[in-house]
Formats: C-alpha cells, sequence, structure tokens
C-alpha cells in the first residue's frame, strides 16, 4: 500500500529549522499502514529534511555553524547569474539533501528518543514550504 501527504509550513529563511515529526506521526495514522518505510521530502531546492534533537541550543548551533561553513553573504555565481543573492541557500540544501526515509515498525516511526524530524529553509526570504510525505508499506 502506498499512502501520501503534503505538509505545509511557513518559514523564515536563513536556516531557519521546523520541528515536523508531530505532522508525519499524524500522516502515518491516516495511512493506517503498520510497516513499512516514510519518505520524507522537501519540495523546492533550498530546503533539507533531517533529524536532530529539537531543542532551541542545538537548533542554534546548527544555524549558526551552517553560516560558518556556507556563509549566508558568499559570493556566488548563482546570484549573480539570476540576482537573487541565494546561492548559499541552494549550497547548503544539495549539502544537507531534500529528504529522509525513516522505518515504520508497529505504527511507529523508528527515531531515538531525542531524534525529530525538521525542515530546515535555507532560503533567504520568508516562504511557504511545502513537505511531501509518502509512506510505503502494509
Amino acid at each position: 500500500m502506498v499512502f501520501g501527504e503534503t505538509i505545509q509550513l511557513n518559514t523564515k529563511g536563513y536556516s531557519d529549522i521546523k520541528d515536523i515529526t508531530g505532522d508525519v506521526e499524524k500522516i502515518i495514522s491516516k495511512s493506517k499502514i503498520k510497516n513499512g518505510i516514510v519518505n520524507v521530502f522537501a519540495i523546492g531546492s533550498t530546503a533539507s529534511v533531517t533529524t536532530i534533537e529539537y531543542e532551541p541550543a542545538l537548533v542554534e548551533d546548527v544555524r549558526e555553524h551552517l553560516n560558518k561553513l556556507i556563509p549566508s553573504d558568499m559570493k556566488s555565481r548563482h546570484s549573480e547569474t539570476w540576482g537573487d543573492d541565494n546561492g548559499f541557500s541552494h549550497i547548503r540544501a544539495t549539502l544537507m539533501g531534500p529528504g529522509i526515509n525513516v522505518p515504520l515498525v508497529s505504527s511507529k516511526m523508528l527515531l531515538g528518543t531525542w531524534q525529530q524530524i525538521v525542515v530546515i529553509d535555507h532560503d533567504n526570504n520568508p516562504r511557504q514550504r511545502k513537505i511531501f510525505v509518502q509512506i510505503v508499506g502494509e
């Protein structure tokens, strides 16, 4: 069986991090699928999906270190070509990846105690993000 649904959320950009674990759990419940794989995928080229311990200090650490690794004021050919100054956001999203797969066992995602699913919006403007959740299983 396959079941899918879209999550929509508003983000602030500049590696704004949003916890979507509860939203994904609601979709799993609707699906009635008990065992399989949950795919969580960011639609767009300037956002990422990953897992972290979603707590305020770590959220700020992640944002700070992303900016050290790939500064938002970096010069990029993309920004020069398109004039949107968001080349950094594409690079961050490319390195982190647009999605993850999580095992589903007995209607529960196989996540650690302190492991939440997050969306990171790397763009340089607020956005309404769409995240597609697809569950494949039985």
